[in-house]
């Protein structure tokens, strides 16, 4: 694998693993401070990740859509529009790394907005690994190995099992609730535990991009068979 290929994996593996930590709340650590200092943390790194992918951005209006293309616009442009909200709402809630800025103003707004923003985040990024299933693989080293029937099957059998367990956690976390604002505050149910929470929401992240991957390998196939 090139080095720049390493480099963008690596980012991407953190941004992910920051993302799950993150969408615990505050209730991973003693202190907010921590939250507040990963939510920079996974910032800055998203800033490196746009600046790697910059050539995405500046073609957006150049060239012809398909629906493939349509997806991927609206899916890293929603981050795009996320990151912007967290980054906003975590400033204006900060209690600590930008204290200093002394603001005190929209504290309510700012927590709608960081709790709608930070789910709607996680559900885009959860897309945008979906419709980069390929390239991960290829960057992974396991490209090969799907060339083998009985780990193709095997692999799709395990990503249906854990996207089916995804759909059950996604309602017991009650995700929906905040994706719509119907729940104003983040709950943590700790009788689940801090382990169960990871499982749970892994197994979310593979719900939504096996449905996206599922969705894209059905529009391309019709796409063959009209051609």
């Amino acid at each position: 694998m090139p080095i720049s290929a390493k480099i963008r994996m690596s980012l991407d593996i953190a941004m992910t693993v920051a993302t799950l930590v993150l969408m615990g709340g505050n209730y991973f650590f003693e202190s907010t401070a921590v939250h507040e200092i990963l939510g920079v943390v996974l910032l800055v790194l998203w800033a490196v990740h746009i600046t790697l992918n910059r050539r995405f951005f500046l073609s957006l209006f150049m060239g012809r859509y398909n629906i493939f293309r349509i997806l991927q616009a609206v899916v890293n442009c929603g981050i795009l529009l996320c990151a912007i909200f967290l980054m906003v709402s975590g400033i204006m809630l900060s209690n600590h790394v930008f204290a200093w800025l002394g603001i005190e103003s929209g504290a309510s707004f700012a927590r709608t907005a960081h709790l709608l923003a930070s789910h709607w985040y996680y559900v885009f990024m959860s897309l945008h690994i979906g419709l980069h299933v390929s390239l991960i693989a290829n960057r992974l080293g396991l490209a090969g190995a799907f060339k083998s029937k009985a780990v193709l099957i095997a692999t799709r059998v395990v990503a249906v099992l854990v996207a089916g367990y995804g759909i059950y956690a996604f309602v017991i976390r009650g995700l929906w609730k905040y994706l719509f604002l119907q729940q104003p505050f983040f709950f943590f149910d700790a009788e689940r535990g801090y382990a169960l929470f990871f499982v749970d929401y892994i197994a979310i992240v593979v719900l939504f991009a096996v449905a996206v991957h599922l969705f894209n390998a059905i529009i391309s196939t019709q796409q063959s068979r009209i051609k």
